[in-house]
């Protein structure tokens, strides 16, 4: 698969200008991160190259200046709030957040709750947190945010917030996902910092849309299609235009956000030392893209896998219209259409052949492969197992999952488990294939391609399980469906 952008040069770029913000600030730094610090998968699919661990190598080269607080809100350890993405609740997300950061030897200060208001769940998550010795602090909902600056700038605005003690010039405020805060946490320690007459400053590290790159171009079009729930939109930043004729690219909320934080700056500093929301940010992401017309043509594509997410979710009562309608718009700017993903006719074609779902894989050299769905097999495990003999070299009619190992699965499924469905999933298969590998070196070769499967493309007639949409996501497989099920039954 074509590079686009290369990697390591965005290291280098990001690591030097943020120790450039830092020295700006007169040594201390509040950096606010937007979307994902680490398993940062959608900005390795529109920019190939870049790696989803990325910025948290970045800060890796940063760690002995670095400390990590991590915001989350209490409404949302309330309302048990999911990541769509890894479907665990933002609370445990937290947990699994410090986990990662501390293997990779940074370190993690401190945990903010925001918005508290003597929520329950937020109380229990505290005493939990408390208890594994990490230091919790509390941040309160302020009367009039963020309109009424005089009061969220006083003693009884940030004034009431805990005072979270830092001790390193960088502190990266983090979090499970957006709403949860961070921009009022970075806000109220800088009023903080300024009352003990500490000098310190704040930056944005986000990654799309990606500041110097035109309005429509597909990276930034592709964003939007990613924030469709979100309803943000990306435009020119009319205040860096005026300050410096300069044109540049925002998103919606920072440029309507942008005047109240100039007030709030004013009132803890005296002054605002940024002139627009482009000057607080720090990325330097458009500087290492090597090869434009393959990020464009990756971030086409990602275009086009978020309408057919949103489709899904329309079909299954999680996403609402207005979401499918504006990604449909944006792939009108992209000049894309469902079809320009290479994937989907084979599949359509397949199942209308066979009368039967089925699903298509493309190889990463451009093969197409399609399975169907059998009496043994589901369309995507018959797919999936298809390709993996083409990239083993082993000839489609040959069989390499014994009846032994395939014969228990089934026992155990409909005997003692209860379902009605004798076909295998996709992580059945895996394992069928598996116990068949310790025996016959054939299925050894086949499961030993697993990982030529990353990054490969794939598309079924119809929604697949959760399970087998988990395992094609563990297996790197970029994965759509139509937006139909299998069946007409009303519980799926």
């Amino acid at each position: 698969m074509k590079t686009g952008f290369s990697n390591e040069k965005y290291l280098e770029m990001q690591s030097d200008n943020i120790k450039k913000r830092i020295s700006e600030f007169g040594g201390k730094l509040y950096l606010e991160f937007g979307g994902k610090l680490f398993d940062d998968y959608h900005a390795s699919r529109v920019l190939p190259g870049f790696q989803p661990d990325s910025k948290l190598r970045m800060l890796s080269e940063l760690r002995d200046q670095t400390e990590i607080v991590i915001a989350i809100s209490a409404a949302d350890i309330e309302n048990n709030k999911v990541r769509g993405d890894l479907g665990i609740t933002y609370d445990t997300d937290v947990l699994r957040l410090m986990n990662e950061f501390r293997e990779r030897g940074l370190y993690v200060g401190s945990v903010v709750i925001t918005q508290f208001k003597g929520q329950d769940g937020a109380v229990l998550f505290k005493n939990h947190l408390e208890k594994y010795g990490v230091r919790v602090y509390l941040h309160y909902i302020i009367k009039g945010y963020p309109n009424n600056v005089s009061l969220i700038v006083s003693d009884e605005g940030y004034g009431k917030n805990d005072y979270i003690e830092t001790s390193r010039p960088l502190v990266v405020v983090t979090a499970p996902g957006p709403g949860s805060g961070k921009l009022a946490t970075c806000l109220s320690q800088l009023y903080h910092e300024n009352k003990r007459g500490v000098s310190a400053g704040y930056a944005k590290f986000e990654t799309f849309p990606i500041w110097n790159l035109p309005l429509k171009h597909p990276v930034n079009l592709a964003y939007e299609a990613a924030t469709a729930d979100l309803n943000d939109v990306n435009m020119i930043d009319p205040f860096h235009l005026e300050a410096y004729n300069e044109t540049t690219v925002n998103y919606n909320r920072d440029v309507q956000a942008f005047p109240v934080l100039q007030a709030i700056f004013e009132n803890i500093y005296g002054e605002c030392k940024y002139k627009s929301p482009t000057d607080m940010g720090v990325n330097m992401a458009g500087f290492c893209i090597v090869d434009d017309e393959v990020c464009c043509e990756a971030s086409r594509q990602e275009i086009i896998r978020r309408y057919y997410e949103a489709l899904a979710g329309l079909a299954d009562g999680s996403r609402r219209e207005e979401e499918a309608d504006k990604i449909e718009f944006i792939m009108k700017q992209a000049h894309v259409v469902k079809n320009d993903r290479r994937v989907v006719a084979p599949a359509i074609e397949r199942a209308e052949k066979t009368g039967a779902p089925a699903a298509a894989i493309e190889l990463e050299d451009g093969t197409l492969i399609t399975g169907r769905t059998s009496e043994l097999l589901g369309a995507a495990s018959a797919a999936l197992l298809n390709a993996l003999k083409v990239l083993s070299g082993i000839p489609h009619e040959l069989r390499i999952i014994s009846p032994e190992a395939i014969a228990p699965i089934q026992t155990l499924k409909t005997s003692y488990l209860g379902s009605r469905n004798p076909r295998l999933h996709t992580d059945e298969v895996l394992i069928a294939l598996s116990t068949s590998a310790a025996a016959d070196p054939k299925a050894s070769a086949v499961l030993k391609a697993l990982p030529l499967l990353r990054g490969c493309q794939a598309h079924s007639s119809v929604m697949l399980s959760p399970v087998d949409l988990k395992t094609m996501k563990r297996l790197g497989i970029q994965i759509t469906c139509e937006p139909v099920y299998e069946n007409k039954k009303i519980f799926h």
